[in-house]
């Protein structure tokens, strides 16, 4: 088994910064639909990485 199934489902919204930055590939689009800062979602972001142990985005200096 995987380190991430012995885990519980991860926080949501964490969760949920994560969809919306994927959908929009950018984390200013989703901040904007969540109605939070772009900081706010970079650090949700984070937070769901470190959880998982990943990295999910590639952070550029002009996006993802």
């Amino acid at each position: 088994m995987t380190q991430i199934q012995n885990r519980t489902l991860p926080p949501l919204n964490p969760l949920k910064a994560f969809e919306a930055a994927a959908r929009h590939n950018s984390l200013t689009l989703a901040a904007d639909e969540l109605n939070v800062s772009q900081v706010a979602v970079s650090r949700q972001v984070r937070v769901l990485e470190d959880y998982m142990g990943v990295t999910l985005f590639r952070r550029l200096n002009r996006g993802l």
